[in-house]
């Protein structure tokens, strides 16, 4: 019995000459009874693989050994594509190397004055602390938590402080003002910074709401509204007019009843909206909510921690929440020195971060959830980076398992090969990276990335949402990835 690393150190180097062969990798040592030259050159080998898949655009993909980290096969492992939402990977290495696996994120209710016999002689200030977790049960807490502490009226001003993170009025202005993945983003955040839409056929009309529900409340808000004209396109308008999010609805795109989120513009706003709804139902009077141009001093009446990072970060892999990484993504650079102005400037400190940590060298990402399309990153860089993972014990825990599925698209549950790892999708963009176990219990890292720029460049921003053709696409992309990953659990694993 001999390893495929000495067989191919001794008889595929004679063969090196022969097209089929010119490339071959090198793998790592582990005895196998089959022919290992066999298994690499099957069907064409890689190269054969991704000429069947029939993508257009590009296709970049690496493989590497975990333990050693090896590198045992690639194709276009240089080439610098689109990471989608693979790039949260990085992101919540960046955090738990900055912020540390226990960060929590505190929101108060300060108080600005004395309080006596119930009475605040002063203001009471909402001061948020990047929490990108919070929502309205948590506000109906803080609510009770300020009635407990003898609050019952405030003669003051009722204020919010959102400065903790920069304003940032979209994750990608390129997208559609209506989707709820690309929400505003400050130091303030509640129910992901989106509003729940909901119409219902009444007459000849439609009766509509917004409100900030959760399973247990559905307070109705102010600084969000909506008002249905009479069109057909577009579905959705949007305004910010006298301090609030205006929208409006297509009445030829409402049917008998229905309901979205829609993302919030002012979420600093939207969080004292609600929390004021919260205030007043606990016997609290509080005035209408104005923004603090800095955070008070004062004493902390209430307050509300979130969940430790690695749970944070674990949920924000699970659901590829975009805020959730943005927001996390600035307080790490926030809490590295630095100011950050931009998404932008965020992430190129993210990127000097991943130089200095992990030597990536091409890493070139324009924010923290993967959803600026001008992002890049290499197979090479991003298989770097989940080596050194692997190593640490960093990462694969917070990934959720990729489901291996038959040619109808059913979940095979005892796939021998079993897989965690990030997936991402943006319009003719699919991307996968992480961690595989083969039937054997050999652990390998891989990163696999497409991307059809040209077809992706022809989509207006209105088209975003569901673009002809993408859905098609990107399932291709992802029969693509399934058969790399069966490819090399069969020949780098028994």
């Amino acid at each position: 019995m001999i390893s495929r690393r000495l067989f191919l150190q001794s008889g595929l180097a004679a063969l090196a000459g022969s097209s089929a062969l010119a490339n071959a990798p090198a793998v790592s040592l582990r005895p196998v009874a089959r022919d290992p030259a066999s298994l690499i050159t099957a069907g064409g080998g890689l190269k054969g693989v991704l000429a069947r898949a029939g993508l257009s655009g590009e296709v970049a993909c690496a493989v590497a050994d975990a333990k050693t980290g090896l590198r045992l096969e690639a194709e276009g492992a240089q080439t610098p594509l689109p990471p989608a939402s693979v790039a949260k990977a990085l992101t919540a290495l960046y955090a738990l190397d900055t912020l540390g696996r226990d960060h929590r994120f505190v929101t108060q209710l300060v108080a600005t004055g004395s309080l006596s016999g119930g009475v605040l002689n002063g203001d009471l200030v909402l001061v948020g602390g990047g929490d990108p977790m919070l929502n309205t049960d948590d506000l109906a807490r803080l609510a009770k938590s300020l009635k407990s502490a003898g609050v019952r009226e405030v003669r003051g001003s009722f204020r919010y402080f959102e400065g903790a993170l920069p304003q940032i009025r979209s994750i990608d202005p390129d997208q559609p003002d209506h989707v709820g993945y690309s929400p505003a983003i400050s130091g303030l955040a509640l129910n992901y910074n989106r509003v729940h839409f909901e119409w219902k056929r009444a007459g000849q009309g439609w009766s509509v709401t917004m409100d900030a529900r959760t399973d247990k409340y559905r307070p109705e808000v102010a600084m969000a509204q909506m008002k249905v004209a009479q069109r057909s396109l577009p579905v959705y308008s949007y305004a910010d007019r006298k301090g609030a999010d205006q929208w409006t609805v297509a009445s030829g795109a409402l049917g008998k009843g229905g309901s979205r989120w829609l993302p919030v513009r002012k979420p600093g706003a939207y969080a004292a909206d609600v929390l004021r709804t919260m205030l007043r139902a606990n016997g609290v009077a509080v005035s209408a909510p104005k923004a603090a141009k800095s955070s008070p001093g004062g004493k902390v009446l209430a307050h509300h921690s979130s969940p430790p990072l690695d749970v944070m970060l674990k949920a924000t892999l699970k659901y590829s929440n975009n805020l959730m990484a943005e927001m996390i993504g600035l307080a790490a650079t926030q809490a590295r020195g630095g100011r950050p102005n931009s998404l932008r400037a965020s992430a190129a400190e993210m990127n000097r971060w991943a130089a200095a940590t992990y030597g990536l060298k091409q890493a070139q990402l324009v924010d923290h959830s993967g959803l600026g399309e001008d992002s890049r990153i290499t197979p090479n860089d991003m298989v770097t980076a989940l080596i050194t993972a692997h190593r640490k014990g960093q990462l694969k825990p917070l990934l959720k398992g990729f489901p291996l599925r038959d040619s109808n698209g059913k979940v095979l549950k005892n796939h021998p090969i079993k897989v965690t790892a990030k997936t991402g999708t943006l319009n003719f963009v699919s991307g996968l990276g992480g961690f595989m176990t083969a039937a054997d219990g050999t652990e390998l890292v891989f990163a696999i990335f497409t991307a059809d720029k040209r077809a992706r460049a022809a989509i207006s921003r209105a088209e975003r949402e569901r673009p002809k053709g993408a859905k098609s696409w990107n399932r291709r992309a992802k029969q693509l990835q399934q058969s790399l990953i069966e490819r090399w659990g069969r020949v780098y694993g028994s």
